[in-house]
């Protein structure tokens, strides 16, 4: 999840989340590397292309935007933040690939995963998340909040080469890190130029 919180009254988000069957998964895949019988770098397919929460595609969009509205001098009109909608890698730092990715393109990343809250959809003017799953999971939960402001929507919808979706990187490799960076950068940087 992200989260892009502008001035007192502009906020928004990014958001990620992992559905049960992604949780089960990955516990799968953790059980078998601590019982060395897989590689540590071995790659698959997320089963929904839910991420596993606040560990991957969020926290590098949050990231990027971070360094958009810093390199644009705008950086006290928005309050950034990334969080999941899954409980899974609560207390987490970003994926090493994620932030291997990030150092190369200069960018810094200070998160620790976390849970989207109630008090999120009441505060953020943006909530904008990876995939239809995400989104699902969002609009449910803020149907739940009685005085919700967020804005819930895809973050691929700003991007100017039509790529709605931000696939997990989680079971890929460097590139697909990469992927997810080239198309944060494009998302956030149209989402900056919409009038706020």
């Amino acid at each position: 999840m992200f989260y892009l919180p502008a001035y007192p009254s502009n906020q928004a988000k990014i958001v990620d989340g992992c559905s049960g069957r992604c949780r089960k998964a990955r516990r799968r895949r953790h059980d078998r590397l601590a019982a060395g019988r897989t590689s540590l770098g071995a790659a698959g397919a997320s089963e929904d292309g839910g991420e596993g929460g606040n560990i991957c595609r969020s926290p590098i969009a949050e990231a990027v935007f971070r360094k958009l509205v810093t390199d644009a001098k705008v950086e006290n009109k928005w309050r950034i933040d990334s969080a999941a909608t899954s409980t899974y890698e609560i207390g987490n730092p970003p994926d090493y690939r994620g932030q291997t990715c990030m150092k190369k393109h200069g960018i810094t990343m200070n998160h620790i995963a976390r849970q989207i809250t109630k008090e999120d959809f009441q505060t953020f003017d943006y909530i904008l998340c990876m995939d239809e799953s995400n989104l699902r999971d969002l609009k449910r939960k803020s149907n739940q909040v009685k005085d919700c402001k967020a804005t819930i929507e895809l973050l691929g919808t700003y991007d100017p080469q039509k790529q709605l979706i931000i696939e997990d990187p989680y079971y890929g490799n460097e590139k697909d890190f990469e992927t997810v960076y080239e198309q944060c950068v494009r998302c956030c940087k149209a989402f900056l130029e919409k009038p706020h």
